[in-house]
Order: C-alpha cells, then structure tokens, then sequence
C-alpha cells in the first residue's frame, strides 16, 4: 500500500476530534477543505498516509469517531475503500 487516503467527516466535531487523536498517535495527517467529490456533511477532510490505514482503522473503531468514510484517488475521482 501506498498513496494518501483521505476521511471524511459529517461534522466539524468529529474531524478535529480525530485530527487530535491521530496527532496523539503520531500518524502524519493534514486537514484540507473536502474535495466536491466526495459527498459529506463537513467541509473539513484529513488525509494520511495509506500504510497507516490500520492503525487509523483502529483509532476510528475504538475511540467510535463518526465518519461519513475513508477515500482514495482513483482514476481522476474519490473512491470509498471498505474497511
């Protein structure tokens, strides 16, 4: 794996909310304004890096942060991967 993915939020809680417990596990990450191809609730998006999918999994699941999904850039569009 390899790349950046990006999450994407229904609400600005929730995005600064895992901003924060991504920076407390020392996962690299940026927030930027949600591309218009992804459908969501929040204008704010995080993207990280993609050999980091499993532990970000973890932190979303066990600290229960709700996201709208996880996306990745495919083929000029966003594309939702099932965790």
């Amino acid at each position: 794996m390899d790349g950046i993915l990006v999450i994407a939020f229904d609400s600005t809680q929730q995005a600064l909310r895992a901003e924060m417990l991504l920076e407390y596990a020392d996962i690299e990450n940026d927030m930027f304004p949600t591309p218009k191809e992804i459908t969501a609730g929040c204008a704010l998006c995080i993207q990280f890096p993609e050999a980091d999918l499993p532990e970000v999994s973890e932190i979303i699941q066990t600290e229960q942060v709700d996201i709208r999904g996880i996306f990745k850039y495919q083929k000029q569009t966003y594309e939702q991967i099932v965790l």
